[in-house]
């Protein structure tokens, strides 16, 4: 922007968002999803407590990464990664399958969040459904894989363990990374 050196932008949904971060440093907002507490103010909320999964890649074959976040808080319960060319749909299943081990671990019980259809449908199987080839260069997410589906099948999971993010209600999902 002319006249402006050294000018950020970011939009928002509302205008009290836009007028809290006038209010702020930019730094505070950036890369942060605008709706990220919209479930707040929905008359059917998120279960709570829970936890919200979420996965990052860097292109459709790339560095994915994923993890998890108390929906309350907006704490970081877990996260994984990066690790080089895996797929976001992956990304998304590990980060269910780590959560379910997670709360397992800690003798937790609390539903998990995510706004993947496919990542759900893989963990209600029990089977992670990637194209992807195996490389040397992946091997390691192949060894998760192969790792999550033997957790999966060796527990059973409540009809409620995992649940779809609403984001059209509730706004972006907490554990998004806000690179959109």
């Amino acid at each position: 922007m002319k006249g402006f050196a050294g000018a950020e932008f970011k939009a928002f949904e509302s205008l009290k968002e836009a007028e809290s971060a006038f209010q702020s440093k930019y730094e505070a907002f950036k890369g942060r999803v605008s709706t990220l507490k919209k479930w707040r103010e929905s008359e059917t909320p998120p279960i709570l407590p829970s936890i919200c999964v979420d996965a990052s890649c860097r292109g459709a074959l790339g560095k994915m990464e994923y993890r998890g976040v108390d929906i309350e808080s907006g704490g970081e319960v877990f996260r994984a990664g990066p690790y080089p060319d895996g797929t976001n749909n992956i990304g998304e299943f590990l980060a269910i399958v780590h959560a379910l081990s997670w709360l397992a671990k800690h003798k937790k019980k609390a539903p998990i969040y995510s706004d993947s259809e496919n990542a759900i449908a893989w963990v209600e199987m029990g089977v992670c459904k990637t194209r992807l080839k195996h490389t040397s260069k992946n091997a390691l997410i192949f060894a998760m894989i192969r790792s999550a589906e033997n957790w999966l099948a060796e527990n059973e999971l409540d009809d409620d363990a995992v649940l779809k993010w609403d984001t059209r209600e509730w706004g972006e999902n907490p554990a998004d990374y806000g690179r959109k």
